[in-house]
């Protein structure tokens, strides 16, 4: 059966932020045997969507875009004109997909990044309502351009609002339209699911992009995420979006401080995403899959089509 699972790899792993030149990446990283870029939108015009698309269309790849959202970026702010300001990048991020052909735009986009702090339960319902009501606005606006919004959660370090798949999901109930949906990530994962396998099955049909992180932000298959049950889990759902390697430039100081990288978490990123995509690629072939499944020591995976 054909592979239906497209593998990407995010820019953040070799650049920071994208550019024009950074189209130079796109071959190499089809050798590698990626079929997809997630390019992370940082500044509005940092790069040309038409270079890019034609870059990527001539070495044989899509395009799939993430945000970045810090603390200017914020639609649960208390300021209602950083809200609005939050909500402008967004619905520019969403006209960037479109130029690129992505169907979605990615990311925590609920808060800023790093926004973590004890609130009052009346306090973190109001942070809830203006989270609410912004995204709403968004995702209108993302559902006349046919995109999707991925709503990422993130581990507890990085926000105090959307954790786990379940409050992600009460939030896409919240904003109430189908473009509003989830992308989850294995690294925020191993952190907050008790059970990583039964979240991506909890988190169904919305799921819209899914990052590849190895529990320490390495390269997948090195430390203890559970990839073969996490492929597993979403061949049952019939998923059959982007896998997207998701690790960081450890030079972009703005970056390391956010993401807490303060050591190498491989010899190159090159080796990386080299090595994660051997990796991933042999488990997304469904045939290695099934073999590995009716092995002795696997689970019943009766539901694997």
């Amino acid at each position: 059966m054909p592979n239906e699972l497209l593998l990407g790899i995010n820019t953040l792993a070799f650049t920071s932020p994208f550019s024009d030149q950074d189209v130079e990446l796109f071959p190499r990283l089809k050798q590698m045997g990626y079929e997809a870029i997630e390019i992370t939108f940082e500044e509005p015009g940092a790069f040309d969507t038409a270079l890019a698309r034609s870059a990527a269309s001539d070495s044989g790849l899509a395009l799939l875009l993430s945000g970045a959202f810090g603390e200017e970026r914020d639609v649960s702010h208390e300021d209602p004109e950083v809200r609005r300001t939050a909500v402008d990048f967004i619905k520019q991020g969403i006209d960037v997909a479109a130029e690129l052909g992505s169907p979605y735009l990615a990311g925590p986009m609920y808060s800023a990044v790093g926004k973590a702090r004890p609130l009052s339960r009346a306090g973190r319902t109001q942070q809830w309502r203006w989270a609410v009501e912004s995204l709403h606005d968004a995702a209108l606006y993302a559902q006349a351009q046919h995109i999707r919004l991925a709503i990422e959660p993130l581990n507890r370090y990085e926000t105090d609002m959307i954790n786990t798949v379940d409050q992600g999901l009460q939030l896409c109930k919240d904003i109430g339209l189908e473009s509003a949906g989830l992308m989850l990530d294995t690294y925020h994962m191993n952190i907050e699911e008790k059970n990583i396998p039964q979240a991506i099955r909890a988190a169904g049909s919305k799921i819209v992009n899914f990052q590849a992180s190895e529990n320490d932000r390495g390269t997948p298959g090195t430390g203890h995420v559970p990839w073969q049950e996490v492929i597993l889990a979403l061949r049952e759902l019939n998923y059959t979006g982007a896998i997207v390697i998701e690790s960081f430039i450890p030079t972009v100081k703005s970056i390391a401080r956010a993401v807490s990288l303060w050591r190498p978490v491989a010899t190159s990123m090159d080796d990386l995403a080299r090595e994660g995509a051997h990796f991933l690629l042999e488990l997304m072939n469904e045939s290695v899959l099934e073999d590995r499944a009716s092995g002795p020591a696997s689970r019943d995976f009766t539901n694997l089509r």
